[in-house]
């Protein structure tokens, strides 16, 4: 994908596309395991008796066929038929594929999970509820059969984007290039528009990081995705701590915190932020404790206090005494303002970090709301059509600062 030019090169799942795919009806085939261990399925190429695991053939290039059995009943939107064309992305949750709708031939991501029949798939509810600029689209969702009758595939069915943050930081890392601040600042704003929605409707997203903030390069929208791990937060109910991917951890959670609230997605945001600046994570813990230490290097120790701030049932910890360090050098030339944000979203106190609208309201972002904003050769994304879900409980002085002068009159 080239981030200059905006024309994609890739897909936005941060995998290997597949050489070659094959053809048949997902379900009518034996299960296989991908390289995480989830069960899905094999698929058998029509012109040839060799099977292919993960869609990677050596024979002609086909396509798989998503078809909804006869009789049976989609989760949502109406019966369509896809035509996969790859793999995108695969892991412990199952498999991505880019696909064609047979019917109206638009392209679309579908992911397939293994349904397990005890319990109702938490991503599908929550996506049910969704519906934002800067958060993925839920478009059909239906169950397909395995080889058993035990085996049920889920088919969760959403927009397509063809690039994802991670990508763009890999693309200017190693062309030895800085993201450029203007995009820091159109992406970070993003980020917090898609956390005050969710927030707003109770949920917490829990793994915010660079390879769940899909990007479309020609117009530098960015979405949200991967619900898999989020979850809707319920006062005094506790939630396991072992959550988010480790370099976007909280420390809170590091501590062990089971009563935690939405913050820690503000904590993984400033990560993400931080992450675009070095082009590399901000810390790069090698363990859960390893973690903890390389973000003691930077903030300092955290006093009895606020441990106690991040979990009150924590234990007396004996931590080495480690003086923080200016953040103005550990981002070295990046912008204050940036770095300013970033100090007041990157805190021990969950409560000390600011709040999504909060960070919207900073004036990093100010340039945003100049009516004359603009990317070269470039439509960017509409900024300012906030729901009801982010402006819910916000103060006035938030309101008129978010939204400019220039917006209101129109």
């Amino acid at each position: 994908m080239d981030y200059k030019t905006g024309k994609s090169q890739g897909n936005g799942y941060n995998t290997k596309p597949t050489k070659n795919v094959v053809s048949n009806t997902i379900g009518n085939s034996a299960p296989m395991h991908s390289e995480a261990g989830t069960r899905l399925n094999t698929y058998e190429n029509s012109s040839s008796s060799k099977k292919t695991t993960g869609g990677v053939a050596n024979e002609k290039k086909q396509t798989y066929i998503f078809k909804e059995p006869t009789g049976g009943e989609s989760v949502v939107g109406d019966k369509k038929t896809y035509n996969a064309q790859k793999i995108v992305g695969n892991g412990t949750f199952g498999v991505v594929f880019k696909a064609q709708i047979a019917e109206t031939g638009e392209t679309v991501a579908i992911k397939k999970v293994f349904q397990d029949k005890r319990y109702k798939n938490r991503e599908l509810q929550i996506l049910k509820e969704l519906g934002h600029p800067h958060v993925t689209n839920l478009r059909h969702a239906f169950y397909t059969q395995g080889d058993s009758n035990d085996e049920v595939y889920l088919n969760i069915v959403m927009d397509y984007i063809p690039g994802n943050l991670y990508e763009i930081i890999k693309y200017y890392r190693q062309s030895k290039h800085k993201v450029p601040n203007v995009l820091i600042k159109l992406y970070s704003y993003q980020i917090f528009r898609s956390l005050a929605y969710i927030h707003g409707i109770g949920i917490c997203h829990r793994d915010i990081k660079p390879q769940n903030l899909l990007v479309n390069p020609s117009t530098h929208l960015l979405k949200l995705c991967d619900f898999g791990s989020a979850k809707r937060l319920i006062a005094n109910e506790p939630n396991v701590s072992y959550i988010c991917s480790r370099y976007y951890r909280a420390p809170e959670l590091i501590f062990g915190a089971t009563f935690y609230d939405v913050a820690i997605d503000v904590w993984s945001s400033g990560c993400v932020i931080a992450e675009m600046i070095l082009g590399e994570p901000l810390f790069l813990g090698e363990s859960a404790l390893d973690q903890l230490v390389e973000i003691i290097k930077i903030l300092g120790t955290p006093t009895q206090s606020q441990i106690l701030q991040m979990n009150p049932n924590s234990e007396e910890f004996r931590l080495p005494q480690i003086k923080a360090q200016a953040w103005s050098k550990v981002l070295k030339n990046a912008d204050p303002l940036v770095i300013d944000l970033i100090a007041k979203v990157l805190t021990y106190n969950p409560k000390d970090r600011l709040k999504p609208m909060e960070a919207l309201a900073h004036p990093y972002f100010n340039d945003l709301r100049n009516q004359n904003f603009q990317i070269q050769e470039c439509k960017i994304p509409e900024l300012f059509n906030f729901s009801a879900e982010e402006l819910g409980g916000v103060k006035q002085e938030i309101l008129d600062v978010i939204i400019p002068s220039w917006k209101k009159s129109k």
